[in-house]
Order: structure tokens, then C-alpha cells, then sequence
């Protein structure tokens, strides 16, 4: 039974609850390399380790649905410039309400 599509902030993540899934996914989805480095990293770990196998499995997964996420590629896409600039704003707010 194939795992029903998840929906991430609104965004359709596309079926993952396969290796086959996951796999399509890494190819339509995923960082260039990704998929090749999913199964060298796959190939790599022990199927008695299945631990291992699982974090990897979801480590893809998850950047997977991080790309299935405007709000998270916006983000991903901020300068290290803005980043300090918005974290600063927020710490001087904070400072302010608690003073």
C-alpha cells in the first residue's frame, strides 16, 4: 500500500512511505546528487544496522520535503547578512518587552 501524499504548510510533499518513493522523489526533488548519494550512502551502511538505515532514510526524506516547502526555501535562500539583521531586531524587541 503506497503512503498518501503529505502536505507540508500547505505544499504537497509528493509519497514517501517507499524506498521506490523515496527514490522518485530524490530524482524529481532533491539537490542535484542527492540520489546518487542516497544510494552510496544506502550501499555503505550494514542491513544489520537498522538504525542507520533509517537515518538515512529519513535524512533524504527530510530534504525532500524541505524542498516541497516555499517557506523553508525562502529561508534557506536568506543571506547571512539578512539573518543577522532579522536576529538582531528580534533580540532588541525582546529586550524592550522585558524591561
Amino acid at each position: 500500500m503506497s503512503a498518501q501524499p503529505d502536505h507540508h504548510h500547505g505544499d504537497v510533499v509528493p509519497p514517501m512511505g517507499t524506498l521506490a518513493e523515496l527514490r522518485a522523489a530524490l530524482r524529481v526533488w532533491g539537490i542535484p546528487g542527492d540520489a546518487q548519494d542516497f544510494e552510496q550512502e544506502l550501499a555503505d551502511a550494514s542491513l544489520d544496522d537498522l538504525t542507520r538505515v533509517r537515518e538515512i532514510t529519513q535524512a533524504y526524506r527530510h530534504r525532500v520535503m524541505l524542498r516541497c516547502d516555499a517557506q523553508a526555501m525562502a529561508a534557506l535562500m536568506q543571506s547571512t547578512e539578512q539573518i543577522s539583521y532579522d536576529l538582531g531586531q528580534k533580540m532588541m524587541a525582546e529586550r524592550k518587552s522585558g524591561s
